[in-house]
């Protein structure tokens, strides 16, 4: 069971980090013909109208997106000088307490988010070129966030069946601590 889940986990996970890239790509694209049309003034063309709103609300989305799978892959920093040489025991008690970390932390970016969002939404703010909404933005970071939550309960519940049964549940993905 346990890996059946874990697969759908990493499903979930892949598939908003790959929403997240796309994303990334797309403000890739786009800023390059703004910058292009700069520099064609001259002969008709121009920068995007409010590329920057584009680019500063699609940023925010991909790290968001990006997040959950960074922590399933556990891509984030880690410091192994000391705990190299821990035994394999504490070591997964030191996963126990990261993965604990890393969910508290999505829990808490989430629910400052969702404050954020509907602030956004009650005072009908927009950017200034686009006239877009704001709270738009905060929506598009929420579905990252949302998975991020998925993906760190998971951990945790890896994470605590690695401590009790001395096996890494998340084969393949071994910390370097």
């Amino acid at each position: 069971m346990h890996y059946r889940i874990g697969r759908w986990v990493e499903l979930l996970a892949q598939a908003v980090a790959i929403l997240g890239g796309v994303m990334l790509l797309a403000l890739t694209v786009m800023t390059v013909i703004s910058i292009a049309g700069r520099q064609m003034i001259g002969l008709g063309l121009g920068p995007i109208p409010g590329d920057f709103e584009l680019v500063a609300a699609g940023s925010a989305f991909a790290v968001c997106a990006f997040l959950p799978w960074t922590q399933l892959q556990r891509g984030h920093a880690d410091v192994g000088i000391f705990s190299d040489h821990f035994p394999k025991k504490v070591n997964a008690a030191i996963d126990v307490v990261t993965e604990v970390l890393l969910f508290a932390i999505a829990v808490v970016l989430t629910w400052r988010l969702i404050y954020g969002l509907l602030d956004k939404q009650a005072y009908n703010e927009t950017t200034f070129i686009l006239q877009f909404p704001l709270w738009w933005g905060y929506a598009g970071c929420l579905v990252g966030l949302v998975t991020w939550i998925v993906v760190g309960a998971y951990c945790v519940w890896s994470a605590m069946i690695a401590f009790v049964s001395g096996k890494d549940t998340r084969a393949g993905r071994e910390a370097v601590h």
